[in-house]
């Protein structure tokens, strides 16, 4: 019996513990918070859908938290319930973020009755003209980027023509050297590419800028390597803000300092660096990435834009 009452004397907190993560929330658990539409009754058609996209933009990116920590965090349970007791408790459907996303949802619903109300059509796919005049670049434009790997090694010219720009992405369409290579490049309008296959060849980021960076805004995201399509991940700082013109035209810029960590084998090696983006196009002018793993060291900078195609 007293065996017995050890066992159970162990079991019990483990139990409870494992019901906590059993009931951790998950993004598509989060009702909407009731949201009267009637505060949007004043906005235009226009208008609506511009704020319905930063609504769902911004319900997107917390949805993914709220998953990426409620994942994480059951599997963290073997490694030290003392240690990851705070975040578990976050993990409540009365937390913090499940909240926050609750608004959003409730925001997006009376958006949506709004738009009804007042008999507003589909919002339009592609990017509305006056928007897309105020980006650095333009359709039918070639960025053309050098990459190399970060510790030296001959270069290869990565090609991007845009072919669209519509409300929540830009297409671009990739070649190497001039020969193109048969895949879309898509991105969001911060610069992630949360479509492009794994093992394309290319590294890229699925989840790492977000809107509206400020100096000081810390971002963290996954970063998939070369061939492999093995994934990393990759935290970051704002370090500076500023205007670029050194290609013909003022470039929004964010300076970001990045760490990290990839797979390398059976374990794992640090990345750090250093990425330039522009904020209103989500285009990427500079990256520097050093670590271990080869598919991870890389260096792409933007070297020349070439015009349209008559």
């Amino acid at each position: 019996m007293p065996a017995l009452s050890r066992l159970l004397a162990a079991w019990v907190p483990l139990a409870g513990l494992a019901l906590l993560a059993a009931c951790a929330t998950r993004s598509n658990e989060v009702l909407p918070a009731p949201t009267d539409p009637a505060q949007f009754a004043a906005l235009g058609c226009d208008a609506l859908y511009d704020e319905a996209d930063r609504v769902r933009q911004r319900a997107a990116r917390l949805a993914y938290t709220v998953d990426e920590r409620s994942g994480n965090n059951i599997v963290a349970l073997g490694l030290g319930v003392t240690v990851f007791w705070p975040a578990l408790l976050a993990m409540r459907p009365n937390g913090p973020d499940a909240q926050a996303l609750a608004r959003l949802k409730g925001q997006d619903e009376a958006l949506r009755v709004a738009q009804s109300r007042r008999a507003c059509p589909p919002a339009p796919e592609q990017l509305a003209p006056e928007r897309a005049a105020t980006l650095p670049i333009a359709l039918g434009e070639r960025l053309v980027y050098e990459e190399r790997a970060a510790a030296g090694g001959p270069a290869r010219e990565l090609g991007l023509r845009l072919v669209a720009l519509r409300r929540d992405e830009t297409e671009f369409a990739p070649d190497l050297g001039g020969h193109a290579l048969p895949i879309r490049w898509r991105q969001d309008p911060w610069g992630n590419q949360p479509n492009l296959p794994e093992g394309s060849g290319w590294l890229h980021w699925k989840r790492l800028l977000q809107p509206e960076l400020a100096l000081g805004d810390v971002v963290s995201g996954e970063v998939i390597g070369g061939d492999s399509g093995s994934s990393g991940h990759l935290r970051g700082q704002v370090i500076a803000l500023g205007v670029q013109t050194s290609l013909g035209r003022p470039f929004d810029a964010a300076v970001i300092e990045l760490f990290g960590d990839a797979p390398l084998g059976s374990r794992s090696t640090r990345l750090d660096g250093v990425m330039v983006v522009d904020r209103k196009s989500g285009v990427l002018l500079r990256l520097e990435l050093h670590g271990g793993n080869p598919e991870f060291a890389l260096r792409r900078t933007l070297i020349r834009i070439e015009p349209a195609a008559p």
